[in-house]
């Protein structure tokens, strides 16, 4: 059964809310994050063997890059790095949380459909339908096995973060018509959400 949700996007926080210091924080640690078109977002990572302090500082680094950015999610690969690693804190109470070599083992039956936006896509939300529970399995960053039962926002987040891994973006997600629309809006610097979409889901509207 599908179900329509609230915005689930990347983003933490409105951008239009926040301060100039906060909102320089942002721009900055979000020129460190690959945009749509480069070819690295739709490459595959590779497994993670080696552990220790080099991928601990990796990982404190995609933290403080995700934080700063007003991030939800990040995965290696949004910065180049080929390594199947993602990072996440699915709300501001959360402990943020590194994750190595992930693999979704299983999936509810029951789905919801959101708007999801991208730290890689600027200004897109498309809606996904994804499974509401998922368990995913990984190793932490010294290599032990991990067991994550998440529902809701987190079992979102950790979805949208491992397609990543794959080079699946959410424009592989959402349906035909609002894909266009995004294309269209990426291409020429602006803003895409599925409102803009007329009642016969054509062109999106412009100001």
């Amino acid at each position: 059964m599908a179900e329509t949700g609230t915005d689930e996007s990347e983003t933490l926080e409105d951008p239009e809310e926040l301060d100039d210091e906060t909102l320089e924080r942002r721009r900055i640690a979000l020129g460190e994050v690959r945009q749509f078109g480069d070819p690295v977002l739709k490459s595959k990572a590779s497994a993670v063997t080696e552990f220790g302090p080099d991928l601990e500082r990796e990982a404190e680094r995609m933290i403080g890059l995700m934080q700063g950015a007003l991030g939800i999610g990040l995965a290696a690969t949004q910065l180049g790095l080929m390594r199947r690693m993602l990072v996440f804190q699915a709300g501001p109470d959360s402990e943020p949380q590194a994750i190595v070599n992930p693999e979704v083992e299983w999936t509810s039956e029951q789905l919801i459909t959101a708007e999801e936006g991208c730290l890689s896509l600027a200004n897109v939300l498309v809606d996904v339908e994804r499974p509401l529970h998922a368990r995913i399995t990984a190793v932490d960053l010294g290599g032990s096995p991990i067991l994550l039962e998440a529902s809701g926002l987190e079992a979102r987040v950790l979805q949208h973060e491992i397609d990543h891994l794959d080079g699946i973006l959410i424009l592989d997600r959402t349906e035909r018509e609002q894909r266009r629309g995004a294309l269209r809006a990426l291409r020429s610097g602006e803003h895409f959400d599925p409102s803009m979409l007329d009642a016969g889901g054509d062109e999106p509207e412009r100001e």
